[in-house]
């Protein structure tokens, strides 16, 4: 189908025919006037002899080229004016192509410019003749005019798109919603910039019915203040002439496609419309389980008309946004089932404790109905003491919420009888080991006295505690731990081991489980890394840092179990004697501890006045700390006192756990220790060594310049 030949006709001489081998071409075989079949598809035939060159073509195929018949001279030249040379440079490779080739027939489209320079497609196909030798002499065939063909071919790949990209927001849309699991995470689906453009619409506005009522739970663009912010429409009787209650009793969906038909519908739309910009919409049923659960609006901004592909489409997202509504719905309602369950069998209310200040915080896991054993407790001791608990129950269902709330009240009541940790533990081993149950659990207790600054703890099986000194220095205390409650009294090991560390003031515990620091994803010392980043980070006041704790923490993705955390602060200030007296707990595990403690005493001595004493106040406190450190198995405290009578002195304490006495010993000229209490009888004006109950304390004492005691 080539209406336009090469520049010049092949030499078929050359070929190794001569132009007598060629089948005679009367003229009558040649077109003259149009076929009456092609001009009823609109086609024009040519005939073109590759002897002689001369080239006939019909009526329609001249109006193709947009020729006259005397601007035809049956010569392909005559062509050119109208084709462009790069079209008729590859019109030329598909002829010649054909021909060399021994081909049956060609097809190419092309472009041609008529007569006033519009451009204009066209398509020629033709078939090759051919003598008794196989050389070619003859091509006949038809030309059209192709620009209908291929913009309806054009609108056929543009709808195909269209189908392509509405069929891909369809299954987006859906796979974003399989994923949501509260009304909260489908609405934020919905109308971030992405629900949006899968919509196709400028403004959304989703209703959920609640009773007789429609309450409208999200919108995209909210008016001005002027119109009371949709409040006169977020929450509406189904019975209102509104479009989104219309649509949940109608159960049928509504497109308008223009601003004058949607007033004229609803005539309380006018304000928000005008202010808003809306000229079209789509009002949607919800519905799920032959159950109305809502309507979802759609906004244009401009008119249209909606097709039958934007109806189905917008059809088809409003059942998947039904769907997972009603999953949603049922989630929520299972985690408020579970999450108040387990709230009742928690503490209603913290006993007041003296010397200090706690916060705790729970948060229920984030699967459904699922219920967890996490818990925490805080028990009110004789003697001003007070004991945290913080622990969890093997599982996540009622059972494990049902063996937390019986192994809780046990521990109380141990607590209570006022056995020491040890005891405490191992007998809530033994009730858990006697229960009907196949589940174990893990805990920490700890026994704080918040005049000494005293801890004393037990561990089963569960994470250890973190301490944040002053304001932000955080530190991991060994505590030595023994197997899970329940497991421990099965294998006859239920002694737990007791560990006592020292909260200095200000200081801050914290008692967690493991929902805190594990993530899906994520390696559990990873986890405690971010936890102590957060704990020293955060505010002084526990309740703060509390919320500043959930804030960091609780928010990450892959935090889905349950989790307690309990944060317990001896006060800064623990009694009206404290600018003239300071206390400080150092611990074996800390090495910062003896920097701090440094820092801390030079301070004090300053504000009272003793800069002077200060270097061998300062060298006889490393010296003392550093023997119960090293020659103890615990820490040690230091207690450093500005006493007025009979003379002004610093009076300098240091207490530890062991009932071995130290010794003065004679150290030769290149020993490398041992001079600790010669330093001490040297620098001090008076020392000695006092037993203390599980214990022992050196002091020593240095009088103030200018005192009596000078």
């Amino acid at each position: 189908m080539a209406d336009l030949p090469p520049s010049s006709p092949p030499d078929r001489t050359a070929a190794g025919a001569s132009p007598a081998a060629s089948p005679a071409t009367p003229a009558e075989a040649r077109p003259t006037a149009a076929n009456d079949r092609l001009v009823l598809n609109g086609m024009g035939s040519f005939d073109w002899d590759l002897d002689t060159g001369t080239y006939h073509l019909d009526e329609v195929g001249l109006r193709v080229f947009d020729l006259r018949a005397d601007e035809f001279d049956g010569l392909a030249t005559s062509l050119t004016s109208r084709v462009p040379p790069e079209e008729s440079a590859q019109l030329d490779e598909t002829v010649t192509r054909a021909l060399d080739g021994g081909e049956l027939t060609f097809a190419a489209y092309f472009r041609l410019h008529c007569r006033d320079g519009t451009p204009r497609w066209a398509h020629t196909q033709g078939r090759v003749l051919r003598d008794a030798h196989g050389h070619p002499y003859r091509i006949v065939g038809i030309v059209r005019n192709a620009e209908e063909e291929l913009a309806h071919a054009a609108g056929m790949r543009t709808l195909a798109a269209d189908r392509r990209r509405q069929t891909d927001s369809v299954r987006i849309t859906t796979d974003a919603l399989a994923r949501a699991l509260t009304v909260r995470d489908v609405t934020a689906v919905l109308t971030d910039d992405e629900g949006l453009r899968r919509f196709g619409a400028d403004g959304l506005a989703l209703g959920l019915t609640d009773g007789g009522m429609l309450r409208l739970v999200a919108v995209t663009t909210q008016p001005s203040p002027a119109l009371k912010a949709l409040d006169d429409l977020s929450l509406t009787s189904l019975d209102d002439q509104l479009p989104l209650a219309e649509a949940v009793l109608s159960r049928r969906p509504r497109f308008i496609g223009s601003e004058e038909e949607l007033i004229a519908r609803y005539p309380r739309l006018l304000p928000y419309a005008e202010q808003m910009g809306i000229r079209a919409a789509a009002f949607l049923p919800l519905a799920a389980q032959a159950r109305a659960i809502g309507a979802l609006g759609l906004y244009y901004r401009d008119r249209r008309q909606f097709s039958t592909e934007d109806r189905n489409i917008c059809i088809a997202l409003a059942s998947a946004v039904a769907q997972s509504l009603q999953r949603a719905m049922l989630f929520d309602q299972e985690r408020e089932f579970a999450t108040t369950l387990q709230t009742t069998m928690l503490p209603r209310r913290l006993p007041e404790i003296s010397g200090g200040s706690v916060a705790v915080r729970y948060r229920a896991g984030r699967s459904g109905r699922e219920v967890g054993g996490d818990w925490y407790d805080v028990v009110a001791l004789p003697r001003r003491r007070v004991a945290l608990i913080v622990g969890d129950v093997e599982g996540h269902d009622s059972h494990a919420a049902a063996v937390m709330g019986q192994l809780r009240i046990a521990l109380r009541a141990y607590s209570a009888e006022g056995h020491i940790p040890s005891t405490v533990m191992a007998r809530a081993s033994r009730f858990l080991a006697d229960l009907d149950t196949d589940r174990s659990a893990t805990c920490v207790y700890a026994e704080a006295d918040l005049e000494t600054g005293t801890l004393r703890l037990v561990r089963a099986g569960h994470l250890e505690p973190l301490v944040r000194h002053g304001r932000h220095r955080v530190s991991g205390p060994s505590v030595r731990g023994g197997l899970p409650l329940g497991v421990a009294t099965v294998f006859g090991q239920d002694e737990y081991p007791e560990t006592r560390l020292d909260l200095n003031p200000g200081d801050t515990l914290l008692l967690c489980t493991d929902g805190l620091v594990e993530h899906r994803g994520q390696d559990i010392s990873e986890g405690l890394d971010a936890l102590a980043r957060a704990l020293g980070s955060g505010p002084v006041d526990p309740e703060e840092l509390a919320d500043h704790l959930s804030a960091r923490l609780l928010g990450k993705t892959g935090a889905d179990d349950d989790m307690a955390f309990l944060l317990l602060r001896r006060a800064a200030v623990p009694g009206e004697s404290a600018s003239r007296r300071m206390v400080q707990h150092i611990h074996q595990a800390d090495p910062e501890g003896l920097v701090e403690t440094r820092t801390m005493l030079r301070q004090a001595l300053a504000a009272w006045g003793a800069v002077a004493l200060s270097g061998d106040i300062e060298l006889v406190t490393d010296e003392l700390l550093t023997n119960a450190l090293v020659h103890t198995d615990g820490g040690a405290i230091l207690t450093v006192e500005l006493l007025p009578a009979p003379a002004l002195r610093i009076h300098l304490d240091v207490q530890d756990r062991s009932s071995a006495w130290p010794r003065r010993r004679e150290p030769g000229e290149t020993a490398t220790s041992g001079r600790g209490l010669l330093l001490v009888d040297a620098l001090a004006t008076n020392w000695g060594v006092e037993p203390r109950g599980t214990g022992k304390s050196v002091w020593c004492e240095f009088p103030l310049p200018g005192s009596d005691g000078g």
